[in-house]
Parts: structure tokens; sequence; C-alpha cells
């Protein structure tokens, strides 16, 4: 499935208004079967279609075509264009839909909207990161979700089968949350070993809400990393370094107040935030390059985890110097 040949079909529809499966499979020179998934595809989108049955029947946008993109406002052509602009810099069938969607706007848009395709670059990879490859099993599962078909899993060494739900891409780590016999589970995409997509359909739950799915795994997920939390003191200036450290695991509480030595030597005014993390270990290791920008008050365990790892690379370094 290509997301060049969907924009097509949606194209094909909003000309013709109502058209058959096998309008659209002679037309994209795909076969029934697949022209059938494309409009569950549109759909599962977002998109209006829906199919009418009879004589005479075939595939329609709800109110009749009146999503034409030539309906779009300048300022709709241009965030729509924005949006699209970075994923068709790495994938060739964004660039394809892409190009299309350029030729079906109005002629007095088509100019803005091309610049506002060429003005965004994403680079996920952080600095000094290799940027991550797209799990390979990534397109399988997609295909499973939008077909609702479910799927046989390899996953810690463990075959199951699993109806999935959707999947979800964090921080270009990819998740799937999906149905078991134990309930709603959800897997880490790069740690699955094997995936077989079956004829079997997969039923999800009515009312089913990816977004809101994920929320509770988040939350659950943080719940569990949480359970240790540490008091500290940081130098204002420095507040959004460690928030990009320990995300929405440092929280402030209260600002104000100034460092021992006073302004003039060079402590400015200080910031007191909660640290959350698995163990006082996991907070200490966090800190320990930290030295005396952040002051941990408590509790004591973290203090001497703290202390432990200084006496530790005093040891070493002071054994290599001797």
């Amino acid at each position: 499935m290509r997301a060049d040949r969907l924009v097509a079909v949606l194209l094909l529809m909003q000309s013709r208004g109502r058209v058959t499966l096998a309008e659209i499979a002679a037309e994209m020179e795909i076969s029934v079967a697949t022209a059938r998934r494309d409009l569950e595809a549109l759909s599962a989108a977002g998109i209006p279609v829906y199919p009418q049955a009879g004589r005479g029947g075939g595939w329609a946008l709800l109110g009749g075509a009146r999503t034409d993109l030539s309906g779009l406002k300048a300022s709709e052509a241009r965030a729509l264009f924005l949006l699209l602009g970075p994923a068709a810099a790495i994938a060739p069938e964004a660039k394809a839909a892409l190009r299309k969607l350029v030729r079906a706007l109005p002629a007095t848009f088509r100019q803005e909207a091309e610049a506002a395709a060429d003005a965004v670059v994403v680079d996920p990879a952080r600095w000094g990161e290799h940027r991550r490859t797209r799990p390979v099993f990534v397109d399988l599962l997609e295909d499973a979700v939008v077909r609702r078909r479910k799927v046989r899993l390899t996953y810690s060494g463990r075959e199951r089968v699993v109806a999935p739900y959707g999947l979800v891409d964090k921080d270009d780590t990819w998740y799937l949350i999906a149905g078991t016999l134990d309930g709603q589970r959800t897997f880490r995409v790069d740690r699955v070993d094997d995936v077989e997509v079956m004829e079997e359909p997969a039923a999800r739950p009515a009312r089913f809400d990816l977004a809101a799915a994920w929320d509770e795994v988040v939350i659950a997920m943080e719940a569990r990393r949480a359970t240790t939390t540490a008091t500290a003191t940081v130098e204002a200036r420095f507040l959004p370094v460690l928030r990009d450290r320990f995300g929405r695991h440092c929280e402030v509480i209260s600002q104000g107040g100034r460092g021992e030595r006073g302004e003039q030597g060079g402590h400015g005014e200080r910031v007191r935030v909660a640290l959350t993390a698995p163990t006082a270990r996991d907070i200490a290791r966090q800190l320990a390059g930290w030295g005396d920008l952040v002051v941990v008050e408590g509790p004591q365990s973290v203090r001497d985890e703290l202390t432990k790892l200084a006496v530790q690379i005093t040891t070493l370094y002071e054994r290599q110097d001797q």
C-alpha cells in the first residue's frame, strides 16, 4: 500500500464523485482486492469514503466530492504542506504524493505550497547520535492494522497471535498496541523477532482511541520508573538542561534563593526541583557529572550513592597516577 496510490485514488473519487472497485482497479492497474484495501485505508485515515449498495452503487466521498483540494484556503494549503514537507524528504512515497497534491491545488496556491514543503527539515537524531533506522516489521504491522488482520508475533522467544490495534512512534522507537488472550498489551517493535500477517480478521474494541490508549501506557510506564524521588537545587540558568536530561521526571517545586556564595561568587538564583527515577543509584548516575551545579538535599540514599561514585572515580584515577 503506497501513499502516492492512495492520493491518486482520492483524487479519482473527487473528480468522478462515485467509483466502483472495478473502475479503481482498472485506473490504478491493481486488483479489486487491493482497491478495496486502499479504500479501507483511506477510511481508517479519517477520509470520509463510504460504500453505496445496490444497482449503480460504488464508493463515494461523503458530501459528494466536497473535499476537493481546490476548496482549501491558502492558510490551510500552507499548513498541509508544512506538515508533509519533512516526511517527503525521507520517504519516496510521500514525495510522490506531495507532487500529486501540488498539481491538484489551484494555480494561485502552488508556489506558496511548494515553498512551504521545502521550508522545514526534521532531523530526529540528537547531536552526537546516529539516526535510528525504521524497524523492519513496521510496514507489515501497519498493513495488518489497516486491514484489521491478526498477526502471529515472535516476541522475546515466545510466539503469540495478537489483534493489532495501532502503532506508536515515540522518539524513533516504535510500539505496537494489540489485543491478546491476556488483554491489551504493548510490544516494542525493535524487539520483535518475526511477524506473520494472517488472513483471520482482527476485531478492534468499539470506541477504541489509539491516542488515549497510548496515554494510559505512558502513565503506567512512567509510574513504574518513578519510584525514587530526590529533592535538589540547581541554578535557574541550568534548569532547561536538567529538564532535558530528566524529562517529565524533573518537577519544579519552588523558585528563588541564592547559592551559598552569593551572586558575586558565581551562584545566581536557584530553583528547587524534584527528580525521580527507578532507584537512588539511577538518580546519582545522572547527576554525578554535574558537580556542584546540582545540590541534592535528600534523601540520604541518593547522597550516599553520589559519595560512592565520587570515591570510585577518585580511587580509579589516583591508582593510575601512582
